[in-house]
């Protein structure tokens, strides 16, 4: 955190796209650690019947924080003090990297490891955390050792679920990099695109977190996700043959409904599968690893949509 911290609070001073990109790739490897560390770290603390709701909240940030992206693009700085608009956007951000830095370092003393360790817990508590997660391990082993690393690798549920992770991710990728775009096309002006895009994030905000408590509280997983995609599936077919503006907007604000709360929800499906410590910390850095591919085969997908665009 402190690393990507830094990273983003110089991002401003880029000049050039070979400094943007290695600028990225820097960022990428800093930031890569923290969805599947918060996932594992949740699995420390909460029986599997409990991670779904905590996973959800903590991906409802990122759809609070496209919310707020798309009202500070509307932002016309471009130029002012000799820097791109996109620059004083960064610029803007590094209060926030600033934050982000700070919440890095006071983390050691403000966080434990293991319930076991945690210090702001009477003992009381702490022995009722750790034999309810006792419990909920159903004496799976939790030292390490590697053997349980090559299970996690040979177990091919485990690449199953990469694949129905990715089938939510590629999606969530469009959504997030080119939902102004999409709306633009749409026949709404570049200005209301970008305000256009609160709708949708703002929903999938909501629906993240509600999906996740109830999933929690049924003890399901499958179902949700099924639901999820049906929901978004609607979503992306309205926003394909729709004739009328609003209607396609109402088919991007269903695909962000049905889609994004699936991420957590098959997240906590994979924590909750994995037995043993190591084995679920290999399994969940798997499925999210080779899952950020998604950005990759959204991205490139694009990029081929736009080289037939302007073919002659």
């Amino acid at each position: 955190m402190v690393v990507w911290g830094l990273i983003m609070t110089l991002m401003c001073l880029v000049k050039t796209y070979p400094q943007l990109l290695v600028a990225r790739i820097f960022l990428g490897l800093a930031e890569a650690g923290l969805f599947p560390g918060v996932a594992f770290y949740i699995s420390l603390w909460y029986p599997r019947v409990e991670r779904a709701k905590r996973l959800a909240i903590f991906t409802a940030s990122a759809t609070v924080a496209g919310a707020f992206g798309g009202i500070l693009a509307l932002l016309s700085l471009d130029r002012i003090g000799g820097l791109h608009g996109w620059q004083w956007i960064i610029a803007n951000l590094t209060s926030i990297s600033a934050v982000t830095v700070l919440v890095a370092l006071a983390a050691p003393f403000a966080m434990s490891d293991y319930p076991e360790t945690a210090t702001f817990l009477t003992e009381a508590e702490r022995h009722y955390i750790v034999e309810l997660m006792k419990a909920d391990s159903q004496g799976l082993a939790t030292h390490y050792n590697f053997q349980f690393v090559l299970q996690a690798l040979k177990d091919y549920k485990i690449y199953l679920q990469f694949v129905i992770y990715l089938g939510f991710v590629v999606p969530a990728y469009a959504l997030a990099l080119f939902a102004p775009t999409i709306i633009n096309e749409l026949g709404f002006t570049a200005a209301n695109a970008e305000l256009l895009t609160v709708p949708p994030f703002a929903a999938a905000c909501v629906s993240t977190v509600i999906v996740g408590i109830y999933s929690d509280k049924h003890r399901s997983r499958g179902p949700y996700v099924a639901a999820g995609a049906f929901v978004g599936l609607i979503g992306i077919i309205v926003l394909y043959t729709q004739v009328q503006p609003g209607v396609g907007l109402l088919g991007v604000v269903l695909a962000a409904l049905g889609i994004v709360p699936c991420v957590p929800v098959v997240l906590a499906w994979v924590s909750s599968n994995a037995g043993g410590d190591i084995k679920r910390g290999v399994a969940i850095a798997i499925v999210n690893g080779l899952g950020n591919l998604g950005g990759c085969v959204t991205l490139f997908s694009c990029m081929l949509y736009a080289a037939d665009q302007v073919k002659p």
